[in-house]
């Protein structure tokens, strides 16, 4: 495991650590019963095999 030869500044870590953010899901528009939604793309087999109900 790498380990750090000297101490990393505290302006240096959270210079690091600020530039980690979450992103929203992008959202795809399918058909449910007819119905159309926006839904995240790794979710729409769950909604068209009827295992998410459809809000």
């Amino acid at each position: 495991m790498a380990v750090p030869k000297r101490k990393m500044s505290r302006a240096n870590t959270r210079l690091r650590r600020s530039r980690w953010k979450a992103q929203a899901p992008s959202l795809v528009e399918i058909t449910v019963q007819g119905r159309t939604l926006r839904v995240p793309y790794s979710l729409v087999p769950a909604y068209r095999r009827g295992l998410l109900p459809p809000e």
